[in-house]
């Protein structure tokens, strides 16, 4: 089971647990979503039917023209976007295509702990690529080409990342492209996070604006976090052609259709002027500013890089003497304080903990609180 779920459950156990585990934003769905919803549930005789396994074809289209207006890169509709029931079940559909047993995907170090476990779950191994945190959690392009092999098929990358914050440079990413394509494999870019990236959004790269590479890259985007809509289970995702035609096979045979209803809420999305995201990113940023406050009066017990992006913070946790479940375990029965261990997240992502400030602001004091009366101020 993944950390982060099996975090939560045993938060869940702990009453009055104050939790910083799960990526799970505080925000409403916005109204103009909900009352399209509420519009279509009165008036669509289809809403509670299947859709077809690609997708809606209006909502198909309304991605394909958002993916143009972010990223200045033209996909057609039908040939190269399927709408998914969010970026886990788009991912987890993807590695089924493209993942025999015994092949590997790059995964970064720390990276994401789902996509770890979709790896290993397709019967695939994960060949971790290390990011540095004495660099800001750059990695090092010079070790990439070393971890390809025969059984490589792909790479993956999430930036703004989870768990760092980190925002990969674009020399980076542009060289990361250029090593996929000599060697045939693909780039999947997993992208909940784009729109947080605070006083970073011109350092901010999205590779997908790259059009030489897009025949090389499958680009996901999930409504889950932008949009507060991790609850309706949505995302799109743009890709080759010859993947695109795969993928709509897996995705039958597991789930039929993203819900219809679902996808009605995602058209809304995307039809409507996203104004509520200078209210979510300001919300955001001040509880970031928040948490690194409190994470500096518990400097004797960790340290910590500050999140460029995304809604996470990866400390170190300075008892090396101590792993990082062990840790998390103990901070939660002793302290009622929820975070994940960082172990799994990666090999390097021992003796640190993730902690999300996507959670009420109260949450995070009283989660502080609790720890500086744990280990002292």
């Amino acid at each position: 089971m993944s950390a982060i779920k099996e975090m939560s459950i045993l938060s869940a156990r702990v009453p009055g647990a104050a939790s910083l585990a799960w990526g799970l934003p505080s925000f409403r769905t916005p109204s103009p979503i909900r009352d399209a919803v509420a519009r279509a549930l009165e008036t669509n005789p289809k809403i509670g039917m299947y859709a077809l396994p690609g997708g809606l074809p209006e909502l198909c289209v309304a991605a394909a023209q958002e993916h143009e207006r972010r990223t200045t890169v033209r996909r057609d509709p039908e040939r190269h976007i399927t709408i998914t029931a969010g970026n886990m079940q788009g991912l987890n559909t993807l590695f089924h295509v493209i993942v025999n047993p015994g092949d590997e995907v790059i995964v970064t170090d720390p990276g994401f702990v789902s996509h770890i476990n979709q790896i290993q779950f397709s019967g695939g191994r994960p060949v971790f690529w290390k990011l540095h945190e004495d660099r800001g959690w750059e990695p090092d392009i010079e070790q990439l080409a070393g971890l390809i092999g025969p059984r490589t098929k792909a790479i993956i990358l999430v930036t703004p990342s989870n768990p760092t914050g980190c925002i990969l440079s674009e020399a980076t990413l542009r060289a990361v492209a250029g090593i996929a394509r000599k060697n045939g494999l693909l780039i999947i870019l997993d992208d909940p996070y784009s729109h947080f990236t605070y006083e970073n959004s011109d350092r901010f790269f999205n590779l997908a604006t790259a059009a030489e590479y897009a025949d090389h890259i499958a680009y996901l985007f999930t409504f889950s976090k932008a949009y507060a809509m991790s609850g309706w289970r949505v995302g799109y995702m743009v890709m080759p052609e010859a993947l695109r035609a795969e993928i709509v096979k897996v995705h039958d045979l597991t789930m039929i259709c993203t819900p219809r209803i679902s996808q009605v809420a995602a058209l809304a999305a995307l039809e409507n002027e996203p104004t509520h995201l200078t209210d979510f990113e300001n919300i955001l940023g001040r509880r970031r500013a928040l948490i690194c406050e409190r994470l500096d009066r518990l400097a004797h017990v960790f340290q910590y890089a500050r999140p460029e992006g995304a809604y996470y913070v990866f400390p170190r946790v300075l008892d090396a003497t101590d792993n990082s479940t062990r840790f998390s375990h103990r901070l939660l029965q002793e302290a009622r304080v929820t975070v994940t261990p960082g172990a799994a997240f990666g090999p390097s992502g021992e003796h640190h903990v993730r902690m999300a400030y996507c959670v009420e602001d109260d949450t995070i004091n009283l989660a502080f609180d609790r720890m500086e009366a744990y280990f002292g101020s």
